[in-house]
């Protein structure tokens, strides 16, 4: 069975779908027009899509969907927050399901894409063929702290710069005030508090350091701004779900086959996570990688995703 990434491909299918009078969503198709649909659903939120994402794919036999969810990547207006909820995104996904012309396809998320594909499967469960997961986050109240505080205990250094960007008497409440100065209209306010949270999550989401991933990614004031702007809305919003939602709909999709990937020293989404999916979703396929973190490039972490999406070929053939 396959364990590594295939070979970069390009698009047969590039296009922008206008999604309302505000949103513009690019997506893309690759691999075999006539192969079985599989959507992959982005990080962040607003982390945005990449031409690696493809490579996850047998392209002779899967129809690869990539797209930039509201606000993201090549998607306009980029970090714009206006209609931007949960709720949107899961409206979205059908949208460009419609356009496509697709009737169902296997749902593939990593961290804020696990989210987003739990929340659109139990929206939509006639929709879904299966799932691939990886990096569990629900996003729950416990999580959001972690993200603010904990992951300090782990990594007090990043966290002693994250925190400090903020003056002393606003560090009591780093997500309300990352939040306001992520949200000012001024690029001399917003882009420093944007590359400061990027860098921080960016720093804590490998096993072992991984300067390379930081300046291809996260460093990158397009991929900062639409990370840290939409992250920071989104978890003040909770989601626009209330506490713990994804959990206790589990039942709406627990016939369906799903495959959850989670990296042991995973500090960005803590194994915990996971662990309580699994145990609502006992019927999923849970595997742990023992020398990773969070990162879906992590080689462990890589070699389980392809091998999920290569098993999923034996069923959906």
């Amino acid at each position: 069975m396959r364990t590594q990434l295939y070979p970069p491909i390009a698009p047969f299918n590039q296009g922008m779908l206008k999604l309302d009078d505000i949103h513009t969503m690019y997506f893309e198709e690759s691999g075999n027009p006539q192969g079985v649909p599989v959507v992959f659903l982005h990080g962040g939120p607003g982390a945005g899509s990449s031409p690696k994402h493809r490579q996850f794919f047998d392209p002779a036999f899967y129809r690869i969907v990539v797209f930039d969810q509201r606000g993201a990547g090549r998607s306009t207006p980029l970090g714009e927050l206006k209609d931007n909820t949960t709720g949107h995104l899961v409206a979205d996904i059908e949208a460009l399901r419609r356009h496509l012309g697709i009737d169902k396809w296997l749902v593939f998320g990593g961290s804020w894409g696990s989210t987003l594909s739990l929340a659109y499967a139990e929206a939509h469960p006639e929709r879904v063929l299966g799932l691939v997961l990886r990096g569990i986050f629900l996003c729950r109240d416990s999580e959001i702290d972690w993200f603010m505080h904990g992951i300090r205990n782990i990594f007090p250094d990043h966290w002693k710069t994250f925190s400090e960007f903020l003056p002393a008497e606003e560090r009591s409440d780093l997500l309300t005030n990352y939040y306001r100065r992520l949200t000012d209209p001024d690029p001399a306010i917003h882009m420093p508090a944007a590359r400061v949270w990027s860098h921080y999550e960016g720093a804590c989401c490998t096993l072992l350091p991984d300067e390379s991933l930081l300046s291809s990614h996260f460093d990158d004031d397009n991929v900062a701004l639409g990370l840290a702007r939409i992250e920071a809305h989104y978890f003040m919003n909770k989601i626009f779900q209330p506490d713990n939602h994804l959990l206790d709909s589990i039942g709406r999709i627990r016939h369906l086959p799903a495959v959850i990937v989670q990296g042991r020293y995973d500090i960005v989404c803590p194994p915990i996570t996971a662990w309580d999916l699994h145990q609502a979703w006992p019927e999923a396929e849970y595997i742990v990688v023992h020398d990773a973190g969070h990162a879906a490039w992590e080689p462990g972490i890589c070699s389980e995703l392809v091998k999920a999406c290569e098993r999923f070929k034996e069923t959906l053939a």
